[in-house]
């Protein structure tokens, strides 16, 4: 109920004006700094407004997987979650609706140049792959990958060396698989981190590695885990939304989640979906 209320509060109470978002080029902040990157540069601008056609045809359309705590279905089979609830605020700023379509993630770059869908939201890692292929917003979310064991073995698996020789289950062409192939370590790859969760839960797979942010709201005590762990993080990360090459929507976010930060918007949802800490101010 908390976080249906949340999610109509948005509707209600989200108006932001866009008269300064249109017709430019967005530009993308890499990790840690401010300078611009290969996406989001203004000497490639899109075709078209991708703000005046999302308009045109009155559905924002977000790719994504089942990832909880940021996208997920609730009892009623409605998607929630941080990600989502700001994906419906979002479009709700645009005066659209939203729609949501679950992608094989390792083919989001592609989906979102052909149209099928028309922004990564995901809790998607900012890397070179993502930026030499889209323009990315301003990164919202710290995040990192970590590994995943039984809790009556993760005492043998402290140091990124004990990981040695162990199975991996990862999503494929996921952050953590990039982790695991720097590392030369074996993994079968799965659909999405909850596939590669159940693997070791079932004792497929001895480790895997997911999101920290996941990790948080999946395993340990009280979760849909609790037989399991985590004990190495391999990196640190940060979140940022994918939209088309030059396309005009990455200034309307950034836009839009600056003046929901400054509202407390950002930080009344990250609160619901327990990922708070991990959120960057603005």
């Amino acid at each position: 109920m908390k976080r249906r209320l949340t999610a109509l509060a948005l509707a209600l109470g989200l108006t932001f004006s866009l008269t300064a978002c249109g017709g430019t080029a967005g530009t993308a902040n890499t990790p840690g700094g401010g300078s611009e990157s290969p996406a989001g540069n203004s000497e490639t601008p899109a075709a078209e407004s991708d703000l005046a056609y999302i308009k045109e045809k009155g559905v924002l359309t977000v790719g994504m997987t089942d990832f909880e705590p940021m996208d997920y279905k609730d009892e009623n089979g409605e998607w929630i979650g941080f990600d989502a609830d700001m994906a419906k605020a979002f479009a709700e700023s645009l005066g659209v609706e939203v729609e949501f379509l679950e992608i094989n993630w390792d083919n989001k770059l592609m989906e979102l140049d052909t149209k099928g869908i028309d922004v990564i939201w995901n809790g998607m890692t900012i890397n070179e792959e993502v930026e030499a292929g889209a323009s990315v917003s301003e990164p919202y979310c710290r995040n990192g990958q970590v590994v995943v064991v039984p809790a009556d073995k993760a005492e043998d698996y402290q140091t990124v060396d004990s990981l040695s020789g162990l199975n991996f289950a990862v999503e494929n062409g996921s952050a953590g698989a990039e982790q695991l192939d720097l590392l030369g370590l074996n993994y079968v790859a799965k659909t999405t981190q909850a596939d590669a969760l159940m693997e070791v839960a079932s004792g497929a797979s001895d480790a895997c590695v997911i999101d920290l942010l996941m990790a948080g709201a999946m395993i340990g005590e009280g979760t849909s885990y609790p037989e399991l762990t985590y004990t190495v993080q391999l990196n640190d990360e940060e979140y940022g939304v994918a939209f088309r090459k030059g396309s005009d929507l990455t200034e309307a976010f950034n836009s839009f989640w600056k003046e929901a930060y400054d509202a407390g918007t950002v930080m009344e949802v990250a609160t619901t979906y327990g990922v708070q800490e991990s959120v960057i101010e603005k």
